[in-house]
This record gives structure tokens, sequence and C-alpha cells, in this order.
């Protein structure tokens, strides 16, 4: 997940969080709050699960905030 912020200095400074997860896939995927990189943590298991909804929160340094549903 990419999000951008054209003020300079801390303003500009974007960090991610994941928000509405369940604790089934908190464990299962992992999100990098710098760089927005989502990872698996475990092998997908489609008798588990066929399908996860994740949603992501970018934030900016002045507050700012935008989400984003990924399936």
């Amino acid at each position: 997940v990419t999000a951008t912020d054209a003020d300079d200095g801390l303003y500009g400074q974007v960090k991610y969080t994941l928000k509405k997860i369940t604790e089934k896939a908190s464990n299962i995927f992992h999100l990098d709050s710098e760089t927005g990189a989502i990872s698996l943590l475990r092998s997908l298991d489609f008798e588990e699960s066929d399908a996860y909804e994740l949603e992501v929160q970018s934030r900016d340094g002045g507050g700012l905030f935008d989400t984003a549903k990924i399936t």
C-alpha cells in the first residue's frame, strides 16, 4: 500500500496501521508501518478461509489520514 503527502518534514511522513482486522488475520498478515508493505507471517490455507479483508490506514505527521480496504 502506498500513500503520499506533498508536505515537507514531519508533516509529509506517512505511517501505516491495520484497522478492523480480525484476530485470525492478524496472525497471518503483517503491515510494515514505515513502507506500507503487507507480508505473510505464514502460508495461506484456503480450507481455513477463502478470502480476507484488511483495512489499512495511512496517517501523516499532521494527523490527516485515509483508509483503504484490501481483499
